[in-house]
């Protein structure tokens, strides 16, 4: 039998390979972040059907998974592609630095994204596998509520703030991005860990809190988030970048 796993990739590497599809015809490539996880919803909701393990388990892990994921996918879906006129500036630029060599790059990008969702789902699978829950799960439990609960906030804070016209090019020091340049991604960070603890420690599930430290320092989240918003608040985000913590929430520096 194949691992469902590999069965879940296959779908979303078909979906995905649509989507690059669609951006040839909008130029807007914006949809790729929605689909990140609208696929990892799916994946929650997908596995239990093909693991074992104790079934309050399954169904609590499905849960938490399916409303995590969900949750970002309805906010990056409004606040990213429904609200927002034109391309994502990341994408943009991407897309003039390329030029020509955008469809290829973007097709590799769109298909990264779909193994990233399923390598990130491993956490997921794991933590559904076993027996009865105990102290330690319930424990994992109180984390994913404390750290949704933070991603939320900070994004909700965020969009409030930028939906105000007298906000167009400040920069976004309300709330809990007073004490974080990316409280959002701090959660999110945090959120993995509701997984290891419900999983016991299983090794797959270290995957999440590891992988995503990686992600957003090196690869896809912090840096280009950070140089996107240098390019369109310059000097003044150099000064928050000067006052303010990058990543786990601290008092500012004095001005």
């Amino acid at each position: 039998m194949i691992h469902p796993a590999l069965l879940g990739w296959g779908v979303l590497a078909v979906v995905l390979a649509i989507l690059w599809a669609r951006q040839l015809v909008t130029r807007n490539a914006t949809t790729v972040d929605v689909a990140w996880s609208a696929g990892l919803l799916f994946l929650a909701g997908f596995y239990p059907i093909f693991v074992g393990g104790d079934p309050v388990r399954r169904a609590l892990v499905a849960t938490l998974g399916a409303l995590w994921a969900g949750r970002l996918a309805w906010f990056l879906w409004v606040n990213r592609v429904r609200e927002h006129e034109g391309e994502d500036g990341r994408y943009l630029h991407m897309r003039t630095v390329l030029g020509r060599r955008a469809p290829v790059v973007f097709f590799l990008f769109y298909q990264f994204q779909a193994a990233v969702a399923v390598i990130f789902s491993l956490p997921m699978l794991a933590a559904m596998q076993g027996g009865p829950l105990g102290p330690l799960a319930f424990t994992g439990l109180a984390v994913w509520l404390v750290a949704v609960g933070g991603e939320s906030l900070a994004d909700a804070q965020l969009a409030a703030f930028r939906a105000n016209p007298a906000n167009q090019g400040e920069v976004c020091r309300t709330g809990l991005w007073r004490y974080s340049r990316h409280p959002n991604y701090f959660f999110e960070w945090v959120h993995w860990w509701s997984y290891v603890l419900i999983g016991g420690g299983a090794p797959l599930t270290w995957i999440g809190p590891v992988a995503m430290l990686v992600f957003l320092f090196r690869i896809t989240g912090i840096p280009y988030t950070e140089q996107q918003a240098l390019r369109s608040r310059g000097d003044a985000y150099r000064e928050y970048q000067r006052t303010t913590s990058v990543f786990v929430p601290w008092p500012p520096k004095e001005v």
